[in-house]
């Protein structure tokens, strides 16, 4: 940093007047806490990497490159104030652009750019909650399995999936999504703002758009690409950085990609796991 001050001195064009830089965060997958079997996007595994992007010299704007079907809502939000927060701290603008698919926390996450610019085909939307599983009753009754369940307090055992659904758990879980869908609308509305057209009761109805419709909707300001957008708003000598996310110990060591070393250091099993989960939030716009 002290070297380029000095370097700003010298009757050079290139020290004095240096091109435009662009910090690109790639926020691709689901989003989800990392753990055993799970290599989502979560604040941990990305708050160095956005602070290294918003401390970047000569950055002129952030931009992330979105591609994530969704996951978390505490991921999401964590995510999302921590990009608004650095933007106001630096004093960048944050520009999203969206690939295959921003859908409910990926657009979460869209949500937190001043602008949202998309190709014509990606999907975006999906502003819901939504929470999925599968009741084993019958299955454990044709196997001749009893199922012994002891808690302390008449909730603890709630949505158990070996036990029969209860109507009262079931409008438990559908309050407590009501509460977190409010937040998500609440965080679209102050990003939007008057940008959003139509009615709330379809905007928000956890419906999908392709982005061309988005468009229209006000969940999206542009199509385009990245690299179009950037050198028009910047310049044709606007340097796009990517922003590395760090690597483990044995990543480092041997050389391996991300999801690769993972999975050596969760074993197999576990990689599949989640690669399932995952396959799953895919699977919900046909990815």
């Amino acid at each position: 940093m002290k070297l380029k001050k000095v370097l700003g001195f010298l009757p050079i064009k290139k020290f004095r007047h240096p091109d435009p830089v662009v910090p690109v965060v790639r926020l691709s997958g689901a989003i989800m806490e990392r753990g055993i079997g799970r290599k989502g996007l979560s604040l941990a595994g990305l708050d160095k990497t956005l602070e290294e992007a918003f401390e970047t010299d000569d950055a002129v704007a952030v931009a992330l490159a979105i591609n994530s079907p969704g996951g978390s809502p505490v991921q999401s939000d964590l995510i999302a104030r921590r990009i608004k927060e650095l933007s106001i701290a630096k004093s960048l603008p944050v520009i999203a652009f969206v690939e295959d698919v921003a859908a409910s926390g990926g657009y979460w996450l869209a949500c937190a750019a001043s602008e949202i610019v998309a190709a014509p085909a990606s999907v975006v939307g999906s502003i819901g909650v939504i929470s999925s599983g599968f009741g084993m009753v019958e299955l454990l009754n044709k196997m001749g399995i009893e199922r012994r369940l002891h808690t302390s307090g008449d909730r603890k055992g709630m949505l158990d999936p070996f036990s029969p659904e209860k109507p009262d758990h079931v409008k438990r879980l559908k309050a407590l999504q009501s509460e977190i869908h409010e937040i998500f609308k609440e965080h679209v509305r102050q990003s939007r703002g008057d940008k959003l057209k139509g009615a709330e009761k379809d905007l928000f109805s956890g419906e999908f758009w392709t982005a061309t419709k988005g468009l229209e909707l006000g969940l999206v300001d542009e199509l385009g690409d990245m690299y179009s957008v950037l050198k028009e708003r910047f310049g044709h000598n606007v340097k796009l950085k990517p922003m590395e996310r760090p690597k483990s110990w044995i990543q480092r060591r041997l050389n391996l990609g991300e999801e690769v070393g993972q999975d050596l250091k969760n074993g197999w099993a576990d990689g599949l796991i989640g690669a399932v989960e995952e396959r799953e939030l895919w699977g919900r716009f046909g990815l």
